[in-house]
């Protein structure tokens, strides 16, 4: 587990890494308040559109592991190229979706000085949509197939890409023009592009010196097979945006909060998802051997693979929340010097250590329920939990109790709680009642 977990949860660290540079490098702007607002509210725009199209591939993971499970790589293949097919069909329509999206922050009642800067930068991000999409499809089968070295080459060579491109386009270095916050939104664009060009890269390299038989798979699309990867997508899509729709609903209210509520959410809520990308990457490895424990009709294998997930989930996220209560200041502080920044960004930090536990055991969950199939669980999980509880919760605590952003992070640390334990629940009901006559279907 740890041999394929350590690369994808470097990819995941490098995923989130590109946000945080992108906070920090904004941050030393004269105006590095209203720019980490911006950046952090059209971020979380993007992410609510675009990772609902990352959702939709998700399918992936339990089709191609599956199938490398069983021995049988060349459907594989024919899952990543419907996958494509898939790709081709909703990027258009993400990018309408996000399009719409900015012509409704103009009435959301946001300060001027931080909707100025965001509605360029998100501009920017739109067109890295879709080399995103082909990125996601190519991580999907490439670490279905344990092949997950790649997928951490791309995220390291893209941070790489995109400091520089931020060097150069927001502060205007080497001639070109200061772009400020819209030229970290063209670098991230940049970045991305070169993620999705180095996994194609690897995949036609490896077809050529190996003969995977990726060139022999026919053209024409599986209408089936998409429909199945649709059926799997879908729900996991609709999670992903409840997930991180909970989370943009609480930056848009943090918003109207002021620059200080919104730079002190934004700090801590960028911490709180660099941590949890290790769970995230532990996720995407239990969801592939859950899935070819399965395919390869070894239901005890996917058993010991899910539990021994959740296991180095909880660990981690234990280390990160004593991490979290002993310095939080100190970690404000390698974003900004704003004193009261750092102070009220202390306090949310101090509020999410105590939901890291968590947070890291319904993220591996749901990697392991994903790999047993199962992507509709985790979608009613986030539904009833951030929506109907925490989200409410916070706002109450919030707007009637006068508690600010710190009310917002209550409720949010509660939603997490909340669905840790039920996902761990549901994880342990599926191996007791579906796993075991669980066979895989091609």
């Amino acid at each position: 587990m740890i041999r394929l977990a350590a690369p994808l949860v470097l990819a995941e660290i490098g995923w989130v890494t590109m946000g945080i540079v992108d906070t920090m490098m904004v941050g030393r702007l004269p105006n590095g308040t209203e720019a980490i607002g911006a950046t952090s509210l059209g971020n979380v725009i993007f992410y609510l559109v675009g990772i609902f199209g990352s959702g939709m591939l998700l399918g992936l993971d339990t089709l191609v592991s599956r199938s490398f499970g069983a021995g049988k790589v060349e459907d594989c293949h024919r899952s990543l190229l419907n996958g494509i097919y898939l790709i081709l069909g909703i990027t258009p329509a993400l990018m309408a979706g996000m399009w719409s999206l900015v012509r409704v922050l103009r009435s959301m009642g946001i300060a001027p000085p931080i909707l100025s800067l965001t509605i360029p930068y998100l501009h920017a991000l739109l067109w890295s949509t879709p080399p995103l999409m082909l990125y996601f499809a190519f991580r999907r089968y490439l670490q279905g197939m344990n092949l997950v070295k790649p997928v951490a080459f791309a995220l390291i060579a893209a941070n790489f890409a995109n400091i520089f491109g931020n060097w150069v386009l927001i502060y205007g270095n080497l001639g070109a023009p200061a772009l400020g916050v819209e030229g970290s939104g063209w670098s991230t664009c940049i970045a991305r592009t070169l993620m999705a060009g180095i996994l194609f890269w690897y995949i036609i390299h490896s077809e050529r010196r190996h003969k995977w038989g990726l060139s022999r798979v026919p053209l024409r699309p599986d209408f089936a097979r998409i429909r199945r990867l649709v059926g799997l997508g879908l729900p996991a899509a609709l999670h992903i945006a409840l997930e991180i729709g909970v989370f943009g609903s609480a930056t848009a209210l943090a918003a109207t909060l002021g620059a200080v509520s919104l730079a002190s959410h934004q700090i801590a809520l960028h911490t709180a998802s660099l941590t949890f990308m290790v769970p995230l990457g532990i996720a995407s490895a239990a969801a592939v051997r859950v899935g070819q424990a399965l395919g390869r009709e070894d239901p005890r294998g996917a058993s010991r693979a899910g539990w021994t997930a959740i296991g180095l989930g909880v660990l981690f996220m234990s280390a990160s929340a004593l991490v979290f209560i002993s310095v939080p200041r100190w970690i404000v502080r390698l974003y900004t010097s704003d004193t009261e920044v750092v102070v009220l960004g202390g306090r949310l930090l101090m509020i999410a250590a105590f939901f890291q536990l968590f947070d890291g055991i319904q993220g591996v969950a749901i990697g392991a329920l994903r790999g047993s199939g199962d992507t509709r669980t985790a979608m009613l999980a986030h539904l009833i939990c951030d929506w109907v509880i925490g989200l409410p919760v916070g706002c109450y605590l919030c707007f009637r109790r006068g508690w600010g952003v710190t009310g917002l992070w209550i409720g949010l640390s509660l939603a997490m709680i909340l669905a840790g334990i039920v996902l761990l629940m549901a994880w342990a009901r599926r191996l007791k009642y579906s796993i075991p006559e669980t066979r895989f279907r091609s």
